[in-house]
């Protein structure tokens, strides 16, 4: 194939990434100390435009594991989790040897339904059991239903982590996605709308919650230079480097975020009229920041075959997320269960959707999908 790959979503550097990168390295300041952490979470708590405090970790699943922690959550609680999801969002319940409880999602945003929520809390609660948290994702950049899971979690007195890993840049009636929960992440991956390599943050309620999540963050050390622990803590931080790379990303995050949702666009109005293929659109107040574009397929034949079809072409292309119950490892647990996910992981797939896919990319891709349908691009 003389044809160069085309990626799902690969990194999108802007140029400025070095001169930072160079910046760090000549400040001597290269581990998880710095200035650039400190800026990188003042960019982030800029654009969030909301008041809460952030902690530059090395991964969204580092967050998501401090977060648990910041919350209490020990061995046999109960956290209710979006079975749809990538398994990150859950395993971190795992490594505290807590229990998922696995809630199927909805056909409007594919996130997790409010209604079975609401059914797994009352189960649970007849069984003379609470959970001790939600773990509500905002999937592919889609916010989930923010109002009807807010008010259950107030309902019934459970705090709410806000998966944002994949949302940065998405909003919920023109508020940012991350300000949501009582604590909530992102993840800065290499495939994520803007990259620190690998990377994610935390986000507080407060100052002193940051002090917590940097102390646990940090292994826990007492302080007063005999190196006493009295607590697990992790080796989590981001480090300056990775830091520099951040602020460099976050200049360009509104353009990167306008390129994704143009790829949508574009998609919907190329493909979106082709027999077989339908598009998750945004909901009246929603504003996903569509890190990747998302078909569903008539079949799961269908689904199988185009995937093929791509990638024989050098187009990758994905199938949608696995949901966790039918993941071997999480398997055994509760799930609150109305078929959806299970269909959207039988039709569904990715198509390519970096910021910086070029127009002839993106009509080979199209290209494709209009072949394989039969047709000629429209």
């Amino acid at each position: 194939m003389s044809n160069k790959k085309i990626w799902l979503s690969p990194p999108h550097l802007n140029g400025d990434e070095l001169a930072l990168l160079s910046s760090a390295l000549e400040s001597n300041w290269i581990t998880t100390q710095g200035a650039f952490i400190d800026d990188f979470e003042n960019d982030i708590h800029g654009f969030l435009q909301d008041n809460r405090s952030i902690v530059a970790l090395n991964s969204g699943t580092s967050a998501l594991h401090i977060a648990l922690r910041l919350l209490g959550i020990e061995e046999n609680d109960l956290v209710i989790c979006q079975s749809f999801t990538f398994v990150a969002s859950v395993n971190p319940v795992r490594y505290l040897n807590a229990k998922p409880v696995f809630i199927d999602s909805e056909r409007d945003t594919w996130n997790m339904c409010p209604t079975l929520l609401e059914e797994a809390i009352i189960d649970l609660q007849k069984r003379n059991l609470k959970p001790k948290a939600i773990i509500a994702v905002h999937l592919y950049g889609m916010p989930y239903k923010v109002d009807e899971i807010h008010s259950l979690a107030e309902k019934y007195g459970i705090p709410v982590i806000e998966d944002a890993a994949e949302a940065l840049g998405s909003e919920y009636k023109e508020k940012k996605c991350g300000s949501f929960g009582r604590l909530a992440f992102f993840s800065f991956n290499g495939n994520k709308i803007i990259t620190t390599s690998g990377g994610g943050a935390l986000v507080c309620h407060s100052e002193k919650e940051k002090e917590q999540a940097i102390h646990l963050a940090t292994q826990a050390n007492d302080g007063g230079g005999d190196y006493t622990h009295s607590q697990l803590g992790y080796n989590y931080r981001l480090s300056n480097i990775l830091a520099a790379l951040g602020r460099a990303q976050m200049s360009v995050l509104k353009q990167r975020v306008q390129a994704r949702q143009q790829n949508y666009e574009r998609y919907l109005k190329h493909l979106g009229s082709l027999d077989g293929i339908d598009f998750l659109e945004n909901p009246t107040g929603y504003s996903s920041n569509r890190w990747l574009t998302c078909i569903l397929l008539d079949s799961s034949d269908s689904k199988n075959q185009l995937l093929e079809h791509l990638n024989a072409q050098d187009i990758e292309a994905r199938s949608l997320w696995k949901p966790m119950h039918l993941q071997p490892y999480h398997k055994g647990f509760e799930m609150y269960s109305n078929g959806v996910s299970d269909d959207l992981f039988a039709r569904g797939l990715c198509l390519p959707s970096g910021s910086n896919l070029s127009d002839s990319d993106f009509e080979r891709v199209v290209s494709a999908v209009c072949d394989f349908f039969g047709q000629g691009l429209s």
